[in-house]
């Protein structure tokens, strides 16, 4: 991140503008809209910036930038085309530790101007970091389309009622949960159907009825998919966002969990091969504290949270304990890394099922019904199978498996870092020997493995 994102209060702050021509124009502009008191520094006033004077309440200096104008302003903007001037209006203001801003010249800039959406008091901001602002207005455009103006008319409610929710709410945690009561509920229904007056009214009405008391907290099992942060379902983000705490396991990628709430508390507990940070019945006892306690907690699990995701014994001892809880599937390994590696998992002419298992058991052995796996016509697919690779090639050819049937090894599939390994049962294990394979990776062997070659799609795909 090249540039922090911050807000700027100019309210009644003096801000320099140099140059009067129309690109100056359209930031004084955007200066009086946040109440900032604008000087305008140029040697030739612009009919366009004349025009001004009056609505921003304007004060013009008509002269050549010099370094001893720079004076106490806030920040300063340079709207020339002058390259010279407009260097030396950078320098003169880095110099002073005054923010600077060189319109079409990054380099020379100490902030920028992002595309801003207005619904004040809500304001969001998109930046490229001066890398590409035509898509930055572009991504405004698309977001202008999902904000409805109603929103600014919401917040300013919610800001009328403030105060008498923090004097009656006393616990921060069950302020945060009345509001999003408030913004996701039939009272913003109201303001967005423009009948403020009724939302007004059924906002104190809630209040009134509200008790300052703990709230049952609630457990959300949710499947953060294969990897790649898109692939995450809208219910899974929506719960991501107003979760208090976010209870995450080895597989979940850290793309995946930035798009946590900020403010929650983040607790690992992943669990590798021998290496386990906290034991299973721990887990299931630190979900059901954490609710009792009254948090929102989810429970995010690579993959899909049923599928060798040891769901079903987290829920066990909820429902034990009489916690509510929620299960939000995820796209599992399976059908994610397969799909981003070009191999369906079926195909008329390859196989015509699918077999999920997993490449070791609770004690680490690699115990499977290898006759029934070893059967031709059909797709296995083996998650944590890396360490037991060569035992289970060898396993299924010493079951009638051919030793040239083909299998995949895809690691950290669906994410940037994707790598598809391919060979048979005989020469895989020789394949990956000494390299420099890590977990987690999906294992796929069948003949639609062949297929990858021809149908493989994914432009981050690594092929050995």
């Amino acid at each position: 991140m090249d540039y922090f994102p911050v807000f700027v209060k100019l309210k009644n702050q003096d801000c320099l503008v140099v140059g009067a021509g129309e690109i100056a124009a359209r930031k004084i502009e955007l200066l009086a809209k946040a109440n900032a008191r604008i000087t305008v520094l140029a040697e030739h006033i612009s009919p366009q910036v004349k025009s001004l004077q009056a609505s921003c309440q304007l004060s013009f200096i008509e002269k050549r930038f010099a370094p001893e104008d720079i004076g106490n302003y806030r920040l300063v903007i340079s709207a020339t085309n002058d390259n010279e001037t407009n260097i030396l209006v950078a320098k003169t203001a880095d110099e002073q530790k005054i923010l600077v801003n060189v319109v079409d010249s990054p380099e020379l800039c100490s902030f920028i101007f992002p595309a801003i959406i207005d619904r004040s008091p809500i304001v969001a901001a998109i930046s490229s970091g001066g890398a590409a602002p035509v898509l930055a207005r572009l991504l405004r455009a698309k977001i202008e389309t999902i904000i409805p103006p109603a929103y600014g008319h919401l917040a300013k409610l919610a800001e009328k009622f403030r105060a008498d929710v923090k004097t009656h709410i006393k616990t921060p945690a069950q302020r945060r949960i009345f509001w999003e009561g408030v913004f996701q509920g039939p009272i913003a229904e109201l303001i967005f159907s423009g009948n403020e007056r009724a939302a007004k009214e059924q906002l104190q009405q809630s209040l009134i009825q509200q008790k300052d008391t703990i709230t049952p907290g609630e457990v959300y099992l949710v499947g953060a998919g294969p990897g790649a942060p898109d692939l995450l379902t809208f219910r899974a983000l929506r719960l991501m966002q107003q979760a208090d705490v976010i209870v995450y396991d080895n597989l979940v990628s850290p793309e995946v969990l930035d798009l946590a709430r900020r403010d929650s508390e983040k607790i690992y507990v992943g669990k590798e091969r021998q290496k386990h940070t906290m034991p299973q019945d721990s887990i299931n006892n630190l979900l059901a504290d954490l609710a009792i306690a009254g948090k929102r907690v989810v429970r995010l699990k690579g993959g899909d949270p049923f599928i060798f995701g040891r769901g079903g014994e987290e829920i066990e001892t909820l429902m034990q304990q009489g916690i509510s809880f929620q299960i939000v599937p995820g796209i599992t390994a399976a059908s994610g890394c397969a799909t981003y590696a070009g191999i369906p998992l079926t195909h008329r002419d390859h196989a015509q099922s699918c077999t999920f298992v997993t490449g070791h058991l609770k004690d680490n052995s690699i115990n499977l019904n290898w006759t029934q796996l070893a059967a031709p016509n059909q797709t296995i697919v083996i998650y944590m199978g890396l360490v037991g690779l060569e035992k289970i090639c060898q396993s299924l050819m010493a079951h009638g498996s051919p030793n040239d049937l083909p299998i995949a090894l895809i690691q950290q599939g669906t994410t940037n870092h994707q790598r598809v390994i391919t060979g048979t049962l005989a020469t895989m294990p020789e394949i990956i020997a000494g390299s420099s394979i890590k977990p987690p990776t999906l294992i796929i062997i069948g003949t639609v493995v062949t297929l990858h070659d021809k149908l493989s799609w994914y432009s981050g795909v690594k092929v050995d």
